[in-house]
């Protein structure tokens, strides 16, 4: 298993890991099989969507406040917004692996999505034959 630590800057953010799993993928020399991207935090998740349009991600995360809007939760931690989108999203995401290569579709990143930042963060990366 890999691990990809970040660092993030913002409560809401999305972090494009794109490359750096590609790299794992790469550097693991599997020609054809799968890779798992596993967030293990309740307040993050892992969400594959465009990556060429900056926009995209902020109007992303946008809509998530206006699907979670800012009600009176229990939750006496205050990141209650934040379980809530990570849920929403998932903790993970599996992409098949071609020629050492993710097989993602031609405007697709994979993003680390942060809802309770600004916070240190580890993905965990699985590559399997």
């Amino acid at each position: 298993m890999n691990i990809i630590e970040i660092s993030s800057k913002k409560r809401n953010q999305f972090i494009d890991i794109d490359s750096r799993v590609q790299q794992i993928v790469h550097d693991s020399g599997v020609e054809e099989g799968t890779c798992l991207i596993y967030c293990p935090h309740t307040t993050a998740a892992i969400t594959i969507n465009e990556g060429a349009d900056p926009a995209v991600q902020k109007d992303l995360l946008r809509a998530l406040d206006e699907i979670v809007p800012d009600i009176d939760f229990q939750h006496m931690e205050g990141n209650s917004d934040a379980h809530l989108k990570s849920s929403l999203l998932g903790a993970s995401e599996r992409v098949p692996i071609r020629n050492r290569k993710l097989k993602l579709g031609r405007w697709q990143k994979i993003f680390f999505c942060e809802f309770d930042g600004p916070k240190e963060r580890r993905v965990w990366v699985k590559v399997n034959k």
